[in-house]
């Protein structure tokens, strides 16, 4: 022990407070290896907590006496690792997180005796959009939302009403985007929530800034080129996976890649067509007049008497010539009808005015005797049969179509390692995690005790051994030379020697002996090597 401390006063105080620094840095760097392995891991319960929430879910937290982390300004809250599943399904309980908007709780705590319309109207706006913002984000991929609803109040003796409309923000996970269908339906939600409310009346924005629903009463003009670009996409692929369908049950899965151009009209057209057939004459009415007449004259020279005038005076006289005349017209009038087609033709759908088809067929491959794959391109009968089959496929027509078949080489797949990765099925990504950390903070402590506290008790040690040979070196110079430099008798040095021989037995037994005070032993005999030799002498008289 007075070794090991006149060691440290022989070091200083620079190399002392060195020494001082480097066991502090130690002591230090294992209590924090033993704090990190022993504290819970901590994972992320919510984030972009407004405060409102996280004051509640803190509260539930600390009644369920579950050890939690804040950070963020309480916007992200942090639970043991193995808590996490449980708490969210607890604090789900109490209809948390809201996301910082209020729903129809709002009307729970309210005073209805002294609040005025207005506030009631106020209310009720604000806990629809809650409502509304709460249903939005159960949709995936949707961290957030927040609802604007404009519903304008009727004014009494007004004939005109305004429409309501709805501004809605979404703030998405990550990178992750909402598909046309996702925007359609927010906004089909919204209306079926709102009286008279428009899904064409509702616009949609990002986080980001970007515009995914315009708000208008109609759909814009980009809404009707996307629409009509989409409708011509939908078209050519349809014929495309038609084409390469039918030939790939010829040539082969893969051996087959069409490509279509469709040059459509989209626009709206309406006919109207009147037809007359001369031939299908139909009776429509018809009407017959006739018509006779007849008339008798008598030529008679007889004087007009009274006589005359007498029925029985004509009767005997007959003296006169009698005329007679008859007239008969018969007229016929017959309507006719004519058949008539009047058509009404409405265009709705695109109508395709070309197609450009471009289908790349792959050749043969054959295997030889030695194993070889020689490719071997398709006859030409080939090709124009399946060309053939292409132009039936479309609907071929030669005035207005084209059609290009080619067989070509295809290029070779590269091969993939199908060896299966090795995963660690047993583990979860939060354990992998874990014992990484563990096993590198081991490795930190390894690497600090082979390199700093292994050289520091090496030199220590080190030290103390060359302190044991200097005294060994002291006490066997005393024992070679007397004083002024007289060697001792070999008769009158034997309590020397017997305490120089039990040092050296008791070093031997404890293995302290070290290559250093050998070495120092064989320089004393070099330097005094009558001396040496007188004390071996001695030592083989003692011994004989």
């Amino acid at each position: 022990m007075s070794s090991f401390v006149d060691t440290l006063k022989n070091l200083g105080p620079q190399r002392l407070a060195v020494v001082g620094g480097v066991i502090l840095a130690l002591v230090a760097f294992f209590i924090f290896l033993m704090t990190r392995l022993g504290t819970p891991q901590m994972e992320l319960l919510y984030s972009g907590l407004s405060q409102d929430d996280s004051s509640q879910i803190i509260s539930i937290l600390s009644k369920e006496q579950v050890p939690y982390d804040v950070a963020q300004d309480g916007a992200e809250i942090f639970v043991q690792s193995d808590q996490v599943g449980a708490m969210r399904l607890k604090i789900a309980e109490n209809g948390l997180p809201t996301g910082g908007s209020v729903g129809y709780e709002v009307f729970d705590n309210a005073e209805s005796i002294g609040s005025t319309n207005f506030q009631q109207n106020v209310n009720l706006v604000r806990a629809l959009e809650g409502e509304l913002a709460r249903t939005i984000r159960a949709i995936d991929n949707v961290r957030a939302a927040r609802v604007h609803l404009v519903l304008p109040r009727r004014e009494l003796f007004s004939r005109e009403r305004q429409q309501p409309s709805a501004s809605i923000v979404l703030k998405m996970n990550n990178a992750e985007r909402l598909t046309k269908q996702q925007v359609a339906a927010v906004q089909h939600v919204v209306a079926s929530a709102v009286p008279d409310l428009k899904p064409e009346r509702i616009s949609i924005v990002d986080d980001k800034g970007t515009l995914l629903a315009r708000g208008f009463d109609q759909p814009g003009n980009a809404d009707k080129a996307q629409e009509i670009e989409r409708q011509r996409l939908k078209k050519q692929e349809a014929i495309a996976r038609r084409i390469e369908g039918l030939i790939e049950r010829t040539v082969g899965f893969g051996k087959v890649r069409a490509e279509v151009y469709a040059d459509m009209d989209f626009s709206r057209e309406t006919s109207v067509e009147e037809e007359y057939d001369p031939e299908g004459q139909v009776v429509r009415s018809s009407s017959t007049t006739e018509e006779n007449e007849q008339s008798n004259e008598s030529e008679n020279d007889m004087a007009v008497t009274v006589g005359n005038n007498l029925p029985d005076a004509q009767a005997g006289g007959g003296g006169g010539a009698t005329a007679g005349s008859s007239a008969s017209r018969s007229q016929e009038t017959v309507n006719y009808e004519i058949s008539k087609k009047i058509t009404n033709r409405v265009r709705e759908t695109a109508v395709v005015n070309r197609l450009s088809v471009a289908v790349l067929v792959d050749g043969n491959y054959v295997r030889g005797e030695d194993g070889t794959v020689t490719y071997e391109p398709r006859t030409q009968e080939e090709m124009d049969q399946i060309s053939v089959l292409v132009q039936s496929a479309i609907g071929y027509e030669e005035q207005r179509d084209r059609v290009d078949v080619i067989n070509m080489r295809f290029a070779a797949i590269e091969e993939i390692d199908d060896t299966p990765e090795i995963v660690f099925w047993i583990f979860t990504k939060e354990e992998l995690m874990k014992y990484a950390e563990i096993t590198v903070l081991g490795l930190v402590a390894l690497l600090v005790i082979l390199l700093v506290i292994r050289p520091l008790i090496k030199r220590v040690f080190e030290q103390q051994a060359a302190a044991e040979a200097a005294a060994l070196a002291e006490a066997e110079a005393e024992a070679l030379a007397g004083p002024a430099g007289v060697p001792v008798p070999s008769d009158a040095a034997p309590d020397e020697d017997d305490g120089f021989e039990e040092l050296i037995d008791i070093d031997r037994v404890e293995g302290r002996v070290k290559a250093s005070s050998v070495k120092k032993v064989g320089e004393i005999v070099e330097k005094h090597p009558e001396e040496a030799l007188a004390i071996i002498r001695n030592w083989m008289y003692q011994e004989a």
